[in-house]
């Protein structure tokens, strides 16, 4: 589908009322099959393409982003949350970017990556400032970039803006770094989720992210799912805030999601 071609009100008609009526028709875990019992649950991925495997809590460690991005982190906590990754082998540590130069040292060898949040949590800084801010977390360490788009232009209907911006900071990143572009769905109509998550993949992004955890709400299943229907199943998507449990982070998975971004990690995989 060729957005540049088509207007705000023709993309939403097109995309959103064909996904969303799909969408109350069937439920994405029709593809997926589960044991009953919660200790050794079997979970097929979204699609042939992006396939996860969950036989064990212990399994869904490397599907983690370990969180913490409170502003009154200490050093004491973000080496717990180093020393955590390393321990449960869990994706990367997810932190604020004057953290990455620290949790760079920390995890060195360990096989954990740094995942740096940029225009977080607000992304109403401008794209210099986010572009900046892009590569100094990636010459600090950082492996792994989130980045929250800018939800005023987009609901707005300014979507040059979103795309210029999503692609300023794609520009800042390395060919090797792995990028996520976080909407804020809690702050989106299912139609602006959908124009969100469409202009995402057309840019080029690795995933989209459905929250920062700092806004109303975090991510819902039927926002996993709308944005697994709208992006097709080989595109990444991130889960992230409100996920506490064990059985959160199935639900999220369950419904199309390829990575969580929880707090509550070491809680989730030692069930």
């Amino acid at each position: 589908m060729d957005i540049d071609k088509m207007d705000k009100k023709e993309l939403i008609d097109k995309i959103s009322d064909e996904i969303i009526s799909k969408l109350k028709k069937t439920s994405f875990s029709d593809n997926l099959s589960f044991k009953s019992d919660l200790g050794n649950k079997n979970i097929k991925g979204p699609s042939e393409d992006c396939k996860i495997q969950i036989n064990t809590p212990a399994d869904l460690a490397l599907y983690i982003d370990h969180t913490l991005l409170k502003p009154d982190a200490t050093e004491a906590q973000v080496k717990k949350l180093c020393e955590e990754a390393a321990q449960y082998a869990f994706c990367t540590v997810c932190v604020n970017p004057s953290w990455v130069a620290y949790c760079a040292r920390k995890l060195r060898g360990t096989g954990v990556k740094v995942c740096a949040v940029v225009g977080f949590p607000l992304g109403a800084t401008d794209s210099r400032t986010k572009a900046y801010e892009t590569r100094n977390a990636i010459e600090n360490g950082a492996d792994e970039i989130d980045m929250v788009i800018n939800v005023g232009a987009l609901r707005n209907g300014d979507l040059k803006t979103v795309e210029a911006d999503l692609r300023a900071v794609l520009t800042a990143c390395r060919n090797t770094t792995t990028t996520k572009a976080i909407i804020e769905t809690c702050l989106l109509s299912d139609e602006e989720k959908v124009i969100a998550s469409q202009l995402v993949k057309k840019v080029g992004y690795n995933f989209v992210k459905t929250s920062t955890g700092f806004s109303t709400a975090g991510a819902t299943a039927h926002d996993i799912a709308l944005i697994r229907r709208t992006v097709g199943p080989k595109m990444e998507i991130k889960a992230a805030g409100g996920i506490r449990t064990y059985e959160d982070a199935l639900l999220m998975i369950r419904s199309g999601a390829t990575r969580l971004g929880c707090s509550a990690s070491v809680k989730i995989v030692s069930v």
